[in-house]
């Protein structure tokens, strides 16, 4: 939901207004929070290198937010950096207002060097581990953050309470200047460039080459390495965010078991796990209990990727120090004694074990209880199949290409690959403008039915179009996603805007739609807003249409995001005064 600036229906009658925004499902009167975000270059070091990169306030990661359910959250966002901006809270439904969501050209322009605009929102339904960052080109690798929803005053957690929440968030850090990364990759065709290391809350810690000290116990810790301390007996709350810009994440904790709790901002049967697997855009609450006699003052928590791809890939592993103290004390000994034992290293999978990522998937399961119910969609009006992966552009005539067999990387879906429109889509729709912005024939069923995961069609030349998929208000639909082997078989984290969805099932292979519904869970099935198509597999969700305007769809992979690998669907206004969109605020900018 939007807040008041702007409205038309807030400025002639407050009270009316706000007898409004109550009678929302979901929604019950909070507070209003204001932050603002500075948008400047900062200097930063990391792995000995010093460069400026974008950041909000000075932080990277930037600041955390913290809201309760029912809150509104008004950001000013002031860009002070030469590229455009806009800002994307990753998982918030944004509930007829998507003037707030900040995907930039859907629905919003983004806001121009010397610019501002004002991101004003109020937390629906949702409380959890939600984050934000930037959705313009490749600058989300530095411009992130946090995002904590609190449940209800009074309300608890469905667990017992831990003794502290702690979010760390997972990224990636690259010593070259990303936006040049991704232009020489677009310019040329190839793959980009990889990062250079993975960060715990920003820092790789001491496993790669300019750490002067290895993981020691009792040895002193580079300032880069991210320390998380505990006391023993204690439970905390690990609120995880994969911020990485290309990779999905094994992590662990040598010698200790986490217990899952919920995943994107939705409660789940906890359950427990050694290594936890996390997509970039998908969040995860986990309970660690310390232990009451540990069998070490410090232990390494790690971070390394889980890929299939054909192409080089940063296969390094990242740490952080998990260590323990006593409740009298603050720090533990720092001496740099060389005789230390290492530190214990968490056994992680193979960067390629893709039936370890399976095992762990499985697990995923909604509470499904009466004050927590998995509202799943039991009929289906509209099933919808797409087809995920990589494709090739042809050369450009006079040009020399990188990409397989001299052609250029492209991604699609459906084999459409989506071309960035000139004015925001929102807009568009709001204003009943389509003309030269976008077209309402995006294909939901594959234009060129093959064997996906096997051997490639002889033509991989994708379609290019600003293709959206219309939806009546309150359409309940079934939506297959097909991953495809035509450039290498991996997976694919896909996010949805402006909606949760219910993952019903998965499986490898292609889909076989006579055979595989049986397999569906419509019970308590987990509850998303990302979810990875498992490499050379297929995934399928539910969710129902209910929230009215136009919402961007894509891999959460930046690099297949730039190839195209996206779409959006466009969800008519419903007949009641409560189901159609908000207009748009007073300074929305403009392209």
């Amino acid at each position: 939901m939007g807040a008041l600036r702007g409205r038309a229906a807030a400025s002639a009658c407050p009270f009316l207004a706000l007898a409004v925004l109550l009678a929302l499902p979901g929604l019950s009167a909070g507070i209003t929070r204001h932050y603002t975000f500075n948008v400047r270059m900062t200097k930063v070091t990391r792995l000995c290198v010093s460069k400026s990169i974008p950041t909000v306030n000075g932080q990277f990661p930037g600041p955390k937010l913290v809201a309760r359910q029912g809150d509104r959250l008004v950001v000013k966002v002031h860009n002070h950096i030469n590229y455009n901006v806009s800002f994307h809270w990753h998982g918030l439904r944004q509930l007829r207002n998507g003037w707030a969501d900040g995907p930039s050209y859907i629905t919003q322009c983004p806001i121009q060097a010397g610019q501002s605009y004002t991101y004003d929102f109020t937390v629906a339904g949702q409380r959890g581990t939600l984050w934000w960052h930037a959705h313009f080109s490749w600058l989300r690798v530095h411009l992130y953050g946090p995002l904590i929803i609190l449940p209800k005053r009074f309300d608890g957690y469905p667990f017992p309470t831990p003794y502290k929440e702690v979010p760390i968030m997972f990224g990636e850090w690259f010593k070259a200047d990303t936006e040049a990364v991704i232009n020489q990759a677009l310019q040329t065709g190839a793959g980009p460039n990889v990062s250079d290391a993975y960060t715990f809350n920003g820092l790789p810690g001491p496993t790669y080459n300019c750490s002067s000290k290895g993981l020691q116990t009792n040895a002193r810790v580079p300032e880069d390495t991210y320390k998380l301390k505990v006391q023993p007996g204690r439970t905390y709350m690990l609120r995880l965010i994969n911020a990485a810009l290309n990779n999905e994440l094994f992590f662990a904790i040598a010698n200790h078991t986490l217990t899952v709790v919920e995943a994107d901002a939705n409660y789940v049967k906890p359950f427990t796990a050694t290594t936890l697997v996390i997509s970039p855009g998908q969040t995860m609450n986990v309970l660690l209990t310390a232990s009451t006699n540990p069998a070490s003052q410090a232990f390494a928590m790690a971070v390394a990727p889980y890929t299939n791809t054909q192409g080089t890939f940063d296969n390094t592993t990242a740490t952080a120090v998990l260590e323990y103290y006593a409740p009298t004390t603050t720090t533990q000994p720092t001496s740099a004694g060389t005789q230390s034992p290492p530190l214990p290293l968490p056994a992680l999978p193979r960067y390629n074990d893709t039936n370890a990522v399976a095992r762990f998937s499985t697990n995923f399961r909604s509470l499904a209880t009466a004050r927590y119910p998995a509202r799943v969609p039991q009929a289906v009006d509209r099933h919808v199949l797409f087809t995920v992966g990589l494709g090739t552009d042809p050369c450009p005539p006079n040009r020399t290409c990188q990409g397989p067999n001299g052609t250029k990387f492209a991604a699609s879906i459906n084999n459409n690959s989506f071309v960035r429109p000139r004015a925001a889509l929102l807009e568009a729709h709001y204003r009943r403008r389509y003309a030269g912005v976008l077209m309402a024939n995006f294909p939901t069923t594959p234009p060129h039915p093959f064997n996906y995961t096997s051997t490639a069609p002889n033509n991989t030349f994708v379609a290019h179009g600003t293709r959206v998929v219309p939806l009546a208000f309150n359409t309940s639909v079934e939506l297959v996603m097909q991953g495809t082997a035509i450039q290498g078989a991996e997976s694919h984290p896909l996010h949805m805007h402006g909606f949760n969805f219910f993952v019903l099932a998965q499986g490898f292979g292609n889909y076989d739609p006579v055979n595989d519904p049986a397999k569906y869970n419509l019970v308590d099935p987990v509850e998303r807003n990302t979810v990875s198509v498992p490499t050379a597999g297929w995934v399928a969700v539910r969710f129902l249409a209910n929230n009215p305007g136009v919402w961007l769809m894509h891999c959460h992979f930046d690099v297949h995001l730039s190839w195209g690998l996206s779409m959006a669907w466009m969800v008519d206004d419903g007949p009641l005064p409560n189901q159609k969109m908000l207009p748009p605020p007073s300074d929305l900018p403009k392209c």
